[in-house]
């Protein structure tokens, strides 16, 4: 039997490293703004680049945290690693170094037990249904987010 070509390992490493690529460029971005007062374009692109990215980061953390039945003080760290730049990746590697991350999604064999697992467990269980669902989540946070207005500068 093969594994799944994205396993909860390989989608948190994906998404952690792409957050971290983000925070690189909303960085460069501020130093472009700030430092050299030449442009505040790096900020208005990376900015929202790296908003996205934040949600879609979160929203894995959540998932895979769930199905790996991380304990909440883990899943917390996971989500609050992603506020200081480039802290996903070290979360991932300490992640992996713990073994905290499967190579197969538990709730594709196993009956999710209450609402979060089951949600979960479609999610993972039905990759395009769920690939789909957290684009239409990230679109949707993404929006409240714009209402809500960007961080005070």
């Amino acid at each position: 039997m093969s594994q799944p070509a994205m396993s909860p390992k390989r989608l948190f490493r994906l998404v952690a490293v792409t957050e971290a690529v983000t925070w690189a460029m909303l960085l460069t971005g501020m130093v472009l703004k700030y430092g050299t007062e030449t442009t505040e374009l790096g900020v208005r692109i990376g900015g929202m680049v790296h908003g996205v990215v934040f949600i879609a980061y979160c929203l894995t953390t959540v998932v895979v945290g769930v199905d790996q039945r991380w304990p909440l003080r883990r899943t917390l760290l996971g989500l609050v690693s992603a506020v200081p730049p480039f802290v996903t990746v070290w979360f991932d590697l300490a992640g992996e170094k713990r073994g905290w991350f499967g190579d197969s999604w538990r709730l594709r064999t196993e009956a999710g037990s209450g609402p979060v697992e089951k949600v979960t467990a479609w999610l993972v269980s039905k990759p395009l249904q769920g690939l789909a669902a957290g684009v239409v989540a990230v679109a949707a946070l993404t929006g409240v987010a714009l209402l809500v207005g960007p961080p005070a500068s």
